[in-house]
């Protein structure tokens, strides 16, 4: 059976399960209002079933659900947070009201973000600093879970990459990808439906490849996008959130799906560039000759077209949730 809800109801949901699992108004509202998007855009991993991880993360003190992230400048243009074991959102929120700022100031910065958590989409964070037009990139790493090439055991994360580019009159383009051939948070939701994951997802302890999400997620490993080409990424992605951030490495960071270990103390880094310091004023134009020539070819489409119909689609028509969620999620209310 299926559960039918508004944006609205997803919304009042998530801060509700939130504020009653040691999560105070301020992170709670910024994690939902992640969730929300998640959900609106039809990232469902990372929207309502994310949301009892986040519960039980935050009611067994895996998360500080009320941690208040401290911020510094460390440059002319660069900022710092350390999210303090809390959430990722509240801290990334902080860092972006003053680094597009800075950017239109000095024409790029740089953001930070350390001793942190699973952010969600990073393509929900770089969004919003191209609807303040910058042009942005996100680096994101995690608990490991990618073998490098020609290797059995995991030593980066899924570690996504997101880029993202501000339209006159638009939404921004957006283009948000895993390391590896999908994120690990849809084996999750394989995991918690029982449904078998496609072959070439993931391989097991022993490196084979598997369908089942639980052998997966027991000592298995993500197959990167691409092969070699995903393990480099991963790697770059790597240095880019963990190394550079100060953050944890994916090879020292607590897992994200279960209830073991400390605060997994990941990391986040933004880079926000004004295209008007750099273009000559030709950016624009320049952008949406590029995005015409690939959007003018009858099967091409431009990166997030799904997401933005889907966008259009929850508004109207809300979403669907198992109703063993739904009930799970009103338990933690309670």
């Amino acid at each position: 059976m299926m559960v039918t809800l508004s944006l609205a109801e997803v919304d009042d949901l998530t801060f509700r399960a939130l504020r009653a699992c040691n999560t105070n108004n301020d992170n709670a509202r910024s994690v939902a209002d992640s969730v929300v998007a998640s959900e609106s855009d039809g990232i469902h991993s990372h929207g309502l079933a994310r949301l009892p991880t986040y519960c039980e993360h935050a009611r067994r003190g895996k998360i500080d659900g009320n941690a208040t992230p401290v911020l510094e400048q460390v440059a002319a243009a660069g900022l710092r947070v350390d999210a303090r074991d809390g959430f990722a959102h509240p801290a990334i929120d902080l860092g972006l009201e003053r680094l597009t700022a800075l950017a239109k100031e000095t024409g790029i910065a740089a953001l930070a973000v350390t001793n942190s958590y699973n952010c969600g989409v990073c393509g929900y964070h770089v969004e919003r600093i191209a609807d303040q037009g910058m042009i942005a990139l996100g680096f994101v790493n995690a608990p490991a879970s990618i073998a490098p090439w020609g290797g059995n055991r995991a030593v980066f994360g899924t570690n996504p990459l997101s880029f993202a580019v501000p339209r006159d009159g638009m939404p921004p383009l957006v283009v948000d990808q895993s390391s590896s051939v999908v994120a690990k948070s849809e084996v999750i939701v394989h995991s918690q439906t029982g449904e078998p994951i496609p072959e070439g997802w993931a391989l097991d302890k022993q490196g084979k490849p598997t369908t089942d999400p639980k052998v997966a997620l027991d000592g298995g490993t993500m197959v990167p996008a691409g092969g070699y080409k995903g393990a480099g990424v991963a790697l770059v992605v790597e240095v880019m959130a963990a190394a550079l951030t100060g953050a944890s490495l994916s090879i020292n960071a607590s897992s994200f799906a279960d209830n073991s270990g400390g605060p997994p103390r990941t990391g986040q880094f933004f880079i926000a560039v004004s295209p008007d310091h750099f273009s000559g004023g030709s950016f624009a134009a320049q952008v949406e000759a590029v995005f015409g020539a690939i959007a003018g070819q009858e099967e091409a489409r431009l990166p997030g077209d799904r997401r933005l119909a889907a966008r259009e689609a929850t508004k109207r028509d809300g979403i669907e949730i198992r109703d063993a969620l739904h009930e799970r999620l009103l338990g933690y209310c309670a």
